[in-house]
């Protein structure tokens, strides 16, 4: 049994905010151009804000227009998990923390090289740890 199938809802609600906890673990999601994250330029590794797996390198990151911090790849091949999502009568794929299947936010075929792809994610979704100089 995998570390998130023991922890249940009062164990999120414990460690999240309210709006952490909608978008986290009921796949909310926030209101363009008002997390945290949307227009952060700093250096360093983006993580779950659930478990602390680190998820996105900073340069990475790009300014896509949508109001959501986007990326063009994951950190690594097994950090990110998907899932269809057909929520909005449309289909989407949506992205999961790998870890504990935190909610992240979508991936779309519409991002800059290297891959085509951008991961669009919600702040509530992610911490920040600084690049060391």
């Amino acid at each position: 049994m995998s570390d998130s199938q023991l922890k249940n809802d009062e164990y999120w609600r414990d460690l999240l905010s309210v709006d952490e906890f909608r978008i986290c673990r009921q796949k909310g999601t926030e209101r363009a151009f008002t997390g945290r994250y949307w227009n952060h330029k700093a250096a360093g590794v983006y993580t779950c804000r659930c478990c602390g797996a680190p998820l996105f390198n900073a340069q990475t990151k790009y300014d896509s227009g949508s109001g959501w911090p986007s990326f063009y790849a994951p950190i690594s091949a097994t950090a990110i998990g998907e899932a269809v999502d057909e929520s909005l009568v449309m289909r989407r794929v949506e992205i999961l923390c790998e870890r504990c299947g935190s909610h992240l936010g979508h991936v779309f075929p519409d991002g800059p090289e290297p891959t085509g792809l951008r991961y669009c994610v919600n702040s509530a979704s992610l911490q920040f740890a600084a690049q060391d100089d």
